[in-house]
């Protein structure tokens, strides 16, 4: 009588479990849409293309970007969050609509935990603060700080994320100094009027702005954070400046809430492979980004972490809900 119960339940499990293992075997079983929150050619974009490239050899199946950029990531955010929870529809997003905007907004069309599960993280990676390269401009923190103490219209700064917005704001406000936010759809818009002499500085995360640098079309004067990063290594932190500014930006992956298990945790697994691929680890050498993915978990704590800190990092800088 027992072994029959035990078999019997036994069979029961294994019945149960067989649709979560077979979704877990043949997903994807047709194209995944990622939805970004910003344009082509920013760091989060350059990086989600690599990763869908990774998935598409693996699996077979495409895995199109779909640029949804403006208005701080509400717009993209409030687009996956309705999306079928099937694991199709992946948000490829940052701390920006995931942390950052429950500071900036005092409410918010969706929700960063109710609505959305996490996948993995993509990247860490501080930001470079930068200037255009010619004479007339800065050579150091210090200098651009005693500019914008001392001029007669305030400095402006660009953002192309609330990340680089909340890294000038900080910035400004420690120091002092009056300026002006200037927002952009993306950070390749910013650093194009950047290097044309229409915006002062700007705050952008590596991967796009690592390049110019090293081009000379860019003056880099320090790197947020609390160590210098490897593809620019002569650059001091703002700390080494003393102007400590110690934020750091992430990326990562999230679905819709409601994704089964076993589709979340093969998005995992198919992404912390891409994250280990060749083609993301030279990309991350060649920016000074950090890369590894997590489990869901691992991630999910580090988002809420992420909350708490940014939040005190908006309230310090002294930018007033909208």
């Amino acid at each position: 009588m027992y072994t029959s119960r035990r078999h019997l339940i036994m069979a029961l499990g294994a019945v149960a479990a067989a649709p979560l293992v077979r979704a877990q075997e043949s997903f994807p079983a047709r194209p995944i849409r990622f939805i970004l929150p910003f344009p082509a050619g920013s760091g989060t974009d350059v990086g989600a293309r690599v990763v869908a490239k990774q998935i598409t050899e693996m699996t077979g199946q495409p895995v199109v970007v779909d640029n949804r950029a403006g208005g701080n990531g509400l717009i993209a955010a409030q687009a996956a969050a309705r999306a079928a929870a099937d694991g199709y529809t992946v948000f490829v997003t940052t701390m920006s609509t995931q942390a950052v905007n429950l500071a900036l907004y005092r409410k918010l069309p969706y929700d960063p935990q109710k609505d959305f599960l996490p996948i993995t993280r993509f990247t860490l990676s501080p930001m470079l603060l930068v200037v255009r390269n010619s004479a007339d401009q800065p050579r150091t923190v210090a200098e651009l700080v005693e500019r914008a103490r001392k001029a007669a219209t305030p400095l402006s700064y660009a953002s192309g994320n609330t990340s680089s917005q909340v890294a000038g704001a900080s910035l400004m406000s420690q120091v002092g100094a009056r300026s002006t936010h200037v927002p952009y759809k993306g950070t390749p818009q910013g650093l194009t009027d950047l290097i044309a002499g229409q915006i002062d500085f700007f705050f952008p995360d590596l991967t796009p702005v690592v390049p110019l640098v090293k081009e000379g079309k860019l003056r880099a004067l320090g790197v947020t954070g609390t160590h210098r990063i490897p593809s620019l290594p002569e650059v001091p932190t703002l700390r080494e400046a003393g102007f400590p500014v110690d934020l750091v930006t992430w990326s990562g992956a999230f679905v819709p809430a409601g994704t089964p298990r076993p589709v979340v945790e093969r998005l995992n697994e198919l992404m912390r492979k891409a994250l280990a691929s060749d083609d993301y680890q030279d990309l991350s050498r060649r920016t000074g980004t950090r890369t590894g993915g997590i489990s869901p978990e691992e991630f999910g704590a580090f988002v809420r972490q992420e909350i708490e800190q940014w939040g005190q990092a908006v309230r310090a800088a002294g930018i007033e809900p909208q």
